[in-house]
């Protein structure tokens, strides 16, 4: 089951891909999903980020070989990072690539979206706290990852975090095919199985250091390939069972007076 949030006459809305069209469920997937009976072509909405995350976190260096072609071994245990909300965008949305960086890159990632509460769990009971799969682009300011004593600014920027295109239920994450291409041209391409904690384990980790809850999502970290991005460009970001999660690159614009 794939689920879905677009913009309608009524405002944002929730709904099921099906085959009939997209089938309204209320205004968000946590609140009691109940059909109201309208159904959308797919084709005349426009779909937006399918949620806004309570808490965004990501995991860094969760490939072996992307944290070798980032100068190092990878850490033995999870490295573990925030992302504002705030930079959150949906598929079609465009990527703004600030003044105060000279090298953005693309992470195409697996995005776990968190159903219940969870607090010092184990792996086991954070697999059952699962609510869906997603497809995260945790964008960086590289050159401003390097600077900076932390990551906030080189991963907080407004548009950093594109998500979706939907929600994807009852998919298993352990080993699902990941392809990042700019402008068609392949970039990154892995499978889930090659990650070093499994989004089970890393969901449990985190659980130990921070209660998640509904709506929370965590980025489980991208595999080799990371690639600079410039306006024009048009990135997508593939994983198996879930879609394509598509997004052009702009220049931010200029502050109006």
């Amino acid at each position: 089951m794939k689920l879905v949030r677009f913009r309608s006459p009524d405002g944002p809305r929730a709904g099921v891909l099906a085959a009939d069209g997209i089938r309204e469920l209320g205004d968000d997937f946590f609140a009691p999903a109940v059909p109201t009976g309208r159904v959308f072509d797919p084709t005349a909405v426009t779909f937006l980020a399918p949620l806004v995350p309570g808490k965004f976190i990501g995991i860094g260096r969760n490939y072996a070989e992307h944290a070798q072609e980032m100068g190092g071994p990878p850490p033995p245990w999870p490295d573990v990072f925030l992302k504002p909300p705030s930079s959150a965008i949906g598929p079609d949305e465009a990527i703004e690539l600030p003044a105060a960086s000279a090298r953005v890159e693309i992470e195409g990632e697996l995005g776990v979206v968190v159903g219940r509460r969870l607090r010092d769990a184990t792996p086991a009971e954070a697999a059952a706290a699962i609510f869906g799969l997603t497809i995260v682009n945790d964008v960086t300011a590289r050159d401003l990852q390097r600077s900076d004593r932390t990551w906030a600014r080189a991963k907080g920027f407004d548009t950093f975090g594109p998500l979706g295109p939907c929600v994807a239920v009852g998919l298993d994450p352990r080993d699902l095919a990941l392809e990042s291409r700019i402008n068609g041209q392949v970039r990154q391409r892995a499978r889930t199985s090659q990650m070093l904690h499994p989004a089970a384990d890393l969901l449990a980790y985190v659980s130990r250091v921070m209660t998640l809850l509904p709506g929370d999502v965590l980025a489980t970290g991208t595999p080799a390939g990371v690639w600079p991005i410039v306006p024009g460009d048009v990135v997508e970001i593939e994983i198996e069972g879930i879609g394509i999660l598509r997004n052009p690159v702009v220049t931010r614009p200029a502050r109006s007076a």
